[in-house]
């Protein structure tokens, strides 16, 4: 009789542990899944705030507010910090953006280009406008695709904890 209450008080034991086990695997999926859920929301407010920068970037280089290579230079850098599905790959889709890109990307810029010598800096001014002067039209149609493209995503994203 003793062993039969022993193995019944254990087995209730045994019993409620694994309830107790099953009830916090429960709860850890649906923290997991929060974390998730607070994750793609935080990546899409991110990109919601790049793609607001490109976008303005695009109406600049459009409207000519805007060296073209400075725009490239600019544009290029920040959609590399694009995470997720609205990730681009610049080099495939926007060629021309691209190629002027990495014309211009190690020329000296700012007060580095000042203490170039004139000669050399006269130099990068030529081969810079000639990149620009022969990818002009189509490095403004790539940022008004480019435009396109963003304006719909970039949508504000209020996140609320829940």
């Amino acid at each position: 009789m003793n062993v039969t209450l022993l193995a019944i008080a254990g087995g209730i034991i045994i019993l409620g542990l694994a309830s107790y086990a099953g009830y916090l695997l429960l709860q850890l999926k649906k923290q997991k899944q929060l974390q998730q859920q607070h994750q793609t929301l935080a990546i899409q407010k991110r990109n919601a705030n790049i793609f607001d920068s490109v976008n303005t970037l695009c109406l600049a280089g459009i409207q000519g507010q805007c060296d073209l290579s400075e725009i490239s230079i600019r544009v290029y850098n920040i959609m590399d910090y694009v995470q997720g599905e609205d990730r681009v790959d610049f080099d495939q889709e926007f060629p021309a953006t691209s190629e002027l890109y990495h014309i211009v990307k190690d020329m000296p810029r700012g007060e580095e280009r000042q203490n170039m010598v004139k000669k050399e800096r006269m130099q990068h001014n030529l081969m810079r406008h000639k990149a620009e002067t022969r990818l002009n039209d189509a490095i403004i149609d790539e940022l008004k695709a480019l435009q396109q493209r963003v304006q719909p995503l970039n949508n504000q994203i209020n996140i609320q904890l829940i």
